[in-house]
């Protein structure tokens, strides 16, 4: 297996979908905020550019910055146990900030309250990335583009009709391509969203054009 959901996806800069209503928030202590999405379509940078605008991340930094994410990964690795049963970690993660991906949303326990961010990626740069990414680790991917393109926006859109069934999570879906075109816009929503509380003006200074590689032609 070459592809690993690892980061995040993107659709072909489709329309937006209508959100699904805000849930009614108490506290930023009574959430847990995740940001997900599939292998290399942003989520890293969002996890930065939230943490510039002072919202508390749950990191352990075990894996460490490198050429295809310069500024970090942003992870916690026991998110990978989801699917053994490891959730007590998220009993202490409320209020905080974590990045799951997209393939492990639904082993959230449904007995907490998550407001997520599902990033989105134009889906040949996200399959351009992951194959540099590949490259770089000596490893060697041999899916055809077609049935990748094809599995990944099924995954996306099996996850999606999940995510607005849930009662118990709310819905943001944010646009990686076009929040680098519009970071002014987007970090103004995205701030709405978790209750406007964060610094839109270091939020927008974060986002990193510079690190935009693998564009679609």
């Amino acid at each position: 297996m070459s592809f690993v959901f690892n980061d995040c996806i993107m659709s072909d800069n489709e329309p937006a979908t209508k959100q699904k209503p805000l849930l009614t928030r108490g506290t930023n202590r009574d959430r847990i905020v995740v940001v997900s999405g599939l292998p290399r379509s942003g989520t890293s940078m969002l996890m930065y550019v939230l943490q510039a605008g002072g919202m508390p991340l749950l990191t352990d930094q075990i894996r460490t910055p490198d050429i295809d994410n310069p500024k970090g990964y942003y992870e916690f690795e026991r998110v990978k146990r989801l699917p053994q049963g490891d959730a007590g970690w998220l009993e202490d993660a409320h209020g905080q900030c974590v990045k799951i991906i997209s393939a492990l949303l639904t082993y959230l326990p449904s007995h907490y309250r998550y407001d997520v961010i599902f990033m989105h990626r134009n889906i040949d740069e996200v399959l351009a990335s992951q194959r540099k990414m590949l490259a770089r680790r000596g490893q060697i991917s041999v899916e055809n583009d077609d049935d990748m393109k094809t599995l990944l926006r099924q995954h996306v859109n099996d996850v999606r009709n999940w995510l607005v069934k849930q009662p118990h999570l709310a819905l943001f879906d944010a646009d990686y391509n076009a929040m680098l075109a519009d970071p002014a816009s987007w970090v103004v929503r995205i701030n709405a969203f978790l209750g406007g509380n964060l610094d839109v003006s270091a939020m927008q200074a974060a986002v990193d054009t510079t690190l935009y590689r693998n564009r679609r032609s």
